[in-house]
């Protein structure tokens, strides 16, 4: 039976929106349109943690503090400008995310050879996935397609990006904001096995609190003073800082996580059981970091028509 023509253009309007709205990230989307943009950035990313192995976990850290605010779109990259305040100053933020000139670099080498195709959401993913490898990690497939936001929100960094004093029934919620399992919580805190903390967000933990090793205290009080020193720097994971792998959850079972918000993970509560799983089963946290990261990297992505493909990743076009 034939279909009247005004219900076959119901049924191809509602086939059309239902189409844009299912638009999806898609590891192939660059496949034609820049099909040298993977290798492009795994160079910098590699000649970056190759010059300062800390780097590997700034920028997995920038993918991390991007999603958190308002989706991956590219908003922490963007500078301040006499009429906007972006999210660099924000509490979270400020003196402490860095590698934006490795980023930087990466988006001048892709504008060399596929201009206005890469867009700076897609280089953080992409970027965070190769620092991992970099160090010793696991490797995914990225979803790719995001778009840049034209905008960014101090506020929301300020609001929104999980606190290192937070407990654990806060990380929880955090997380639950923005889809993400208590799972992905405990794998994607598994990134503290790299990189390092300012004094600041510590300092409370070393001196005020029981639930620490007492010997790493007292090691970290030598660097961390009682007042001031507040960007001294110590590891997240003192053991094997540069290598990506699962001491992080051994620390915290023996109470030598670093900040307040990592030991929450393992103090007695729901996630104790997790958090001892991946201490002794390297190959069951890849598993679940990787599948986090991605589902992490799904946080509301602009896509189709949103946004735009900066040129430039610290301003928009």
């Amino acid at each position: 039976m034939a279909i009247p023509r005004a219900q076959s253009y119901y049924f191809l309007f509602f086939f059309l929106a239902f189409a844009i709205a299912s638009a999806q990230l898609s590891p192939s989307f660059y496949d034609k349109s820049c099909p040298g943009a993977f290798r492009t950035i795994r160079s910098a990313v590699y000649a970056a943690v190759l010059k300062e192995r800390r780097m590997g976990a700034s920028l997995l850290r920038l993918h991390f503090h991007d999603c958190f605010v308002n989706g991956c779109d590219g908003s922490v990259l963007l500078d301040d400008t006499p009429t906007f305040t972006g999210e660099k100053t924000a509490a979270p933020n400020n003196n402490s995310i860095r590698g934006f000139e490795v980023i930087d670099t990466i988006k001048s080498n892709l504008e060399a050879i596929c201009p206005q195709v890469v867009s700076c959401a897609d280089i953080l993913a992409i970027a965070a996935r190769d620092s991992v490898v970099a160090l010793g990690g696991p490797t995914w497939t990225v979803q790719l397609g995001r778009r840049d936001a034209t905008t960014a929100s101090f506020s929301d960094a300020n609001s929104n990006i999980p606190k290192p004093t937070s407990d654990l029934s806060t990380l929880i919620s955090d997380f639950s904001n923005k889809g993400l399992s208590t799972t992905d919580l405990i794998a994607l805190s598994g990134a503290h096995t790299i990189g390092q903390a300012r004094c600041t967000t510590f300092r409370t933990r070393i001196y005020n609190e029981t639930s620490i090793d007492t010997s790493l205290a007292t090691s970290l009080q030598s660097n961390c003073p009682s007042t001031g020193g507040d960007d001294k720097l110590s590891p997240l994971d003192a053991f094997t800082p540069n290598s990506f792998d699962n001491y992080y959850y051994k620390n915290l079972v023996n109470s030598k996580g670093l900040l307040h918000s990592d030991q929450q993970l393992y103090s007695g509560g729901s996630t104790d059981s997790q958090v001892t799983g991946y201490s002794s089963n390297l190959s069951k946290f890849y598993a679940d970091f990787k599948a986090a990261m991605i589902n992490m990297g799904n946080i509301s992505p602009l896509t189709g028509t949103s946004g735009e493909i900066r040129k430039n990743c610290r301003k928009t076009n």
